[in-house]
């Protein structure tokens, strides 16, 4: 009992963890779209919080299947999340003075999976921790990170959305800088 306890907890500080840069993203995507619907919101957290538990599966699949490989992809991972970040966040600068865009902010699904592939592929590597569990524990314990996160993100799109109304000219500044800033925290963290 005392080390099903363990993992639960576990699991939900490395949910949070996880979660931090998905939270940014979510707070940007929130205040470059004041006028989100609750429904949008949730969208937003349910495909990062889908992709923060599907990244440590892939990542303990590949422990388990294609070792030789997973070194590969492991040194790629800082150099997509700084390219897929800073693309976004460039175009949401780049994007913010033109009038058609102040009309119409909403995310669109590409660029939705792209924040939440960019957000959630240094995950890959807690497949490594959890390579020894059996595939119902590592499926718990990503199951348990994916809900942490939706519910973090919920709050993050909420937050921005509350910002906005504030922030409203420079709310797309504000997030594109915060997904530039998070691109190269992770390339930073990863590679030095």
């Amino acid at each position: 009992m005392k080390a099903d306890v363990s993992i639960i907890i576990n699991a939900v500080f490395l949910g949070f963890a996880l979660a931090m840069d998905a939270f940014s993203v979510s707070v940007a995507d929130g205040l470059n779209d004041r006028k989100m619907r609750k429904r949008e919101g949730f969208k937003i957290a349910l495909i990062f919080g889908i992709f923060q538990m599907a990244m440590p599966l892939c990542g303990w699949f590949l422990t388990h299947y294609l070792v030789e490989h997973f070194s590969l992809v492991r040194k790629a991972v800082p150099y997509i999340a700084l390219f897929l970040l800073s693309y976004i966040g460039i175009n949401m600068i780049r994007d913010a003075g033109k009038e058609e865009v102040k009309e119409n902010t909403k995310l669109g699904f590409r660029t939705l999976i792209l924040q939440a592939i960019a957000t959630s592929i240094d995950a890959l590597s807690v497949g490594f921790t959890i390579a020894d569990h059996s595939f119902s524990l590592a499926f718990s314990e990503t199951l348990i990170i994916g809900i942490v996160t939706v519910i973090v993100c919920i709050f993050g799109v909420m937050i921005g959305k509350a910002s906005a109304s504030k922030l409203a000219e420079k709310a797309p500044y504000i997030g594109g800088i915060i997904l530039i800033v998070i691109s190269l925290r992770i390339f930073i963290t990863e590679v030095f």
